[in-house]
């Protein structure tokens, strides 16, 4: 299995520290709906995760929320409302948005919140001073830049080419313009926390440093975001984690997904050229928007389009079609064999995560399972790879009902009829193991059964 390194610049052998592989992908800051570039980003490390524990590795993933920012403040003193108020609305948003895409949180995940993190972010910084790599000032604190003779590795640039770039701001208080804050001093309206520096708040960079440091270690295995966050971001989180824990390296792979694009330019709030996910989620399926993001690799930009959203909603459909296609051999005799496409799948995902290719095999998959089924060939074990792969890794939901939207609701009724016709007949032959098959199906299409003296009674919970 090889992934592609930012920090080296190609892809290399992956070889975690463990068994368990320690994930820090860094989250949102909740100002306002997220759109279809957050739904992009962690798709992708959604299905990293899913993928890894396919595997049969153990996952430990931590991803943050940056509930306490400049443009969080802002956006709160517009509204006439506290910045913690606005915050928790937009990350309960958030957090609705990511279970309507199937995004999974296990157990072992861990959502730290920056404001409930002071007393780390706190020690950290403290750290720092110690060691000589921070300096306070005028009740801020600033990492010295020149302090780390590795900086500028991730994204590969010199601090001369950073300054030329104007990356650089300068200030009265900093002793160099590269020096970037750890911890800013409040000012007049503000959130604030008590420090040994004055009441402030911690700049964006340190946060990271701290949640990951308290929650994974002092090395990670995988740190993910997207492109736009290699620098400054990024590149000052090694500088910051680096220093203070005197451990090399603070990431082995720094994973970075490719940007959605709208109108030629990158999907941003700031910007204000964007597609919410709730908005695209009034149009089209899950399914179809994780198909959109998968169908590129993640490294590469992702135009968003109607036409390619609907090619997608098409693309789910047919997958959800042969995933409820019934076997016309009951299993016996031939069997089409999905190894083959299985392999073609794997090997894709392993060649850093390439769910392009993945999707493909799966496709070629669905494709032979129709063929076997007009041939009369049996496709059950093939139906069940298909189903997995889809579900387990990719996450799609294959949810029948998703087929209502374009198939006329007579034709899901009928089949649902007769699927309780074959039950019966099934229990009639005193076939209860196939009958109870039968019975699961219709659960998992919304429709229940209820045996009664009279008869069976059909209940229908999915929405119609």
């Amino acid at each position: 299995m090889k992934i592609y390194s930012t920090l080296s610049g190609k892809k290399e052998e992956f070889t975690p520290q463990g068994d368990e592989v320690r994930i820090y992908v860094c989250g949102v800051t909740p100002y306002s709906d997220a759109h279809i570039g957050h739904a992009m980003s962690y798709v992708i490390f959604d299905v990293i995760r899913r993928y890894l524990r396919y595997k049969k590795y153990t996952v430990k993933y931590v991803q943050n929320v940056t509930d306490i920012d400049d443009k969080i403040i802002d956006r709160a003193n517009k509204l006439g409302i506290a910045p913690r108020e606005l915050a928790g609305k937009y990350t309960d948003s958030f957090d609705e948005d990511m279970k309507a895409l199937n995004i999974v949180r296990a157990e072992t995940d861990v959502y730290p919140r920056a404001t409930e993190e002071i007393p780390k972010i706190i020690e950290v910084i403290q750290g720092l001073i110690d060691k000589g790599y921070a300096y306070p000032a005028g009740g801020s604190v600033y990492f010295r830049v020149r302090s780390d003779p590795d900086y500028g590795k991730l994204s590969h640039r010199s601090l001369e080419a950073m300054r030329a770039a104007e990356c650089a701001i300068g200030s009265d208080e900093k002793e160099d313009a590269m020096d970037f804050v750890l911890w800013k001093a409040t000012k007049p309206g503000e959130p604030y926390w008590e420090s040994p520096w004055g009441q402030g708040r911690p700049g964006w960079h340190i946060e990271c440093s701290a949640m990951s440091l308290k929650y994974l270690g002092d090395t990670l295995d995988i740190h993910g975001g997207g492109q736009d966050l290699i620098f400054p971001h990024h590149e000052n989180e090694i500088a910051q984690s680096e220093s203070f824990t005197g451990v090399k390296p603070f990431v082995k792979y720094w994973l970075h997904n490719g940007l959605v694009q709208l109108g030629g330019d990158k999907m941003s709030k700031s910007l204000g050229n964007l597609i919410t996910i709730k908005e695209a989620l009034e149009k089209y399926s899950a399914d179809a928007l994780r198909i959109f993001i998968l169908s590129s690799h993640y490294r590469s930009p992702l135009t968003y389009s109607e036409e390619g959203l609907e090619a997608a909603q098409n693309a789910g459909e047919r997958l959800l079609r042969v995933v409820s296609r019934d076997d016309p051999t009951g299993g016996k005799g031939e069997a089409l064999d999905a190894e083959p496409y299985e392999e073609q799948f794997i090997e894709a995902m392993d060649d850093d995560f390439n769910t392009a290719q993945a999707l493909a095999a799966l496709f070629d998959l669905a494709r032979a399972i129709n063929q076997a089924g007009d041939a009369g060939i049996s496709f059950i074990g093939a139906r069940y790879v298909i189903s997995k792969l889809a579900r387990d890794v990719l996450g799609l939901r294959l949810d029948p009902f998703d087929l209502t939207i374009r198939e006329p609701e007579q034709e899901i009724e009928q089949k649902v009829n007769r699927l309780v016709e074959e039950r019966l007949r099934l229990r009639n032959a005193k076939q209860w193991q196939e009958a109870d098959k039968i019975r699961a199906e219709l659960a998992e299409m919304g429709v229940t059964l209820e045996d009664t003296p009279e008869g069976t009674v059909i209940r229908w919970e999915r929405k119609r």
